[in-house]
């Protein structure tokens, strides 16, 4: 994974439009483009990919509904932080629901925090849950993410890079009382958008301190996100229209070169990745979660 597919193609087609001839024009054009994937290249960090062992999904229950439950309103089996390999502190059950309880310091996550994922990798699939969100919160579900590591260019040491790096995230947020539901474009900020990317349309998320239903479905690259009973977001991964979003967006190639890099790839080689949930540094609540599997 330490080379972008998506720079790969571009220098193989650029080249083979030199090659094929015509006018100079022409050719001066395609060894810009070459320049320029060469340098977007270059500025891409050495990274991996952590390979940690992945649960069961035999051990959970399925319901009546053909649902795996994620987790049953008791305990937290099957979820460990993101880079770590047990459930951050900050992290509890709470009244049968999994809180993040909020330390108000943004996306700082100290040592107790940090992002929470379920062990298990998902590539087809249907996630349903309900959150719930206290006055000026904000949070996140993540889908298809990967747990990436890359070497600090000061130190030469591995460092672990956030959860949104790879993995497109439906936004959770108190829409009235969180400044991010003012930035960003069009309300591509408020509950269930795809975060800086698309708007929830209609935007119908409850107040703080009440129960929304979500709903993420990923079908061979199309992604639907669902808000208390209507779809309000759809999109398609791996299609040039995937990559103009990214482009136009805070993960553009020029702003943030391997965010660019994992997310036009996102899923990486086997197209599946972890379902996450965002410490912003806020109280929130998430339960009810259950998957379909779809493959």
């Amino acid at each position: 994974m330490n080379k972008s597919l998506y720079t790969i193609s571009c220098i193989l087609l650029s080249g083979f439009m030199a090659a094929c001839g015509g006018s100079s024009k022409n050719t001066e054009s395609s060894n810009t483009n070459m320049d320029e994937n060469k340098t977007a290249e270059s500025k891409l960090p050495e990274y991996r990919a952590l390979d940690k062992p992945q649960v069961n999904l035999s051990e959970f229950k399925t319901d009546k509904d053909g649902y795996i439950i994620l987790f049953d309103g008791t305990n937290m089996k099957g979820w460990r932080g993101y880079g770590k390999d047990n459930v951050p502190g900050k992290w509890t059950v709470d009244n049968g629901a999994i809180k993040f309880n909020g330390s108000g310091g943004g996306e700082a996550q100290d040592g107790d925090g940090g992002d929470l994922i379920f062990a298990h990798k998902f590539k087809n699939f249907e996630l349903e849950l309900e959150y719930k969100v206290a006055k000026g919160s904000n949070s996140g579900i993540f889908i298809l993410a990967q747990e990436i590591e890359s070497k600090d260019p000061k130190t030469g040491e591995m460092r672990m890079e956030p959860i949104y790096i790879s993995s497109p995230e439906a936004q959770v947020l108190d829409n009235e009382n969180h400044p991010d539901a003012k930035l960003g474009k069009d309300n591509n900020r408020k509950s269930m958008s795809l975060y800086d990317m698309i708007p929830a349309k209609p935007q119908n998320a409850k107040p703080f301190g009440e129960w929304n239903q979500a709903k993420i479905i990923v079908s061979k690259g199309t992604v639907v996100h669902g808000q208390n009973g209507e779809n309000v977001v759809e999109y398609h991964l791996w299609t040039p229209q995937w990559t103009d979003m990214l482009q136009a967006s805070k993960f553009s190639e020029e702003k943030w070169p391997l965010a660019f890099e994992l997310l036009n790839n996102v899923g990486g080689p086997d197209r599946e990745g972890y379902i996450g949930l965002q410490d912003h540094g806020d109280d929130v609540w998430f339960r009810n979660i259950r998957i379909k599997v779809l493959d």
